[in-house]
């Protein structure tokens, strides 16, 4: 069972998403199902079939944020200067241009927001790698020389 990365305030937004499936939108659909049945013949209730469906689905996101959580591994924040790791923000220069990343877990990952997955095509390449060293990354397009100016 591989780690999910996760940062402390992600664990807390995961925690909070399955207590409000758990408490508020389970027991809401099964109180439509609760409904629908009243409504008698349930092999052409729509309602009925609408609802078992949303509880199917449902039922399915709680078991993945049960598994996320239980796998969850919490990124430190005090960390390893020296060597690019999860929870490390790192400058680079890709193609002549500065970017800055922080290497998240693939939950939290927000590309545009300059959070990468560890588990991304960038963040695998960078994982492991000191300050100076050059990385050559395979992207849709081909491939991208990045150098690492620094991690912070």
């Amino acid at each position: 069972m591989s780690p999910h990365y996760l940062t402390k305030e992600g664990l807390e937004k995961l925690k909070s998403e399955l207590e409000d499936l758990k408490k508020n939108k389970l027991p809401g659909i099964i109180e439509r199902i609760a409904r629908a049945k009243e409504l008698g013949d349930l092999s052409e209730n729509a309602e009925y079939q609408d609802a078992k469906d949303e509880q199917g689905f449902i039922t399915g996101q709680i078991v993945e944020i049960e598994n996320l959580i239980k796998k969850a591994e919490i990124i430190e924040k005090d960390h390893n200067k020296n060597v690019v790791t999860v929870g490390c923000t790192i400058k680079v220069r890709c193609e002549d241009r500065d970017h800055e990343y922080t290497i998240t877990g693939s939950n939290e990952a927000d590309p545009t927001n300059g959070l990468i997955s560890n588990e991304s095509p960038l963040g695998r390449a960078f994982l492991g790698c000191k300050a100076g060293d050059k990385v050559t990354v395979r992207i849709p397009k081909g491939e991208m020389e990045c150098e690492i100016l620094e991690i912070k």
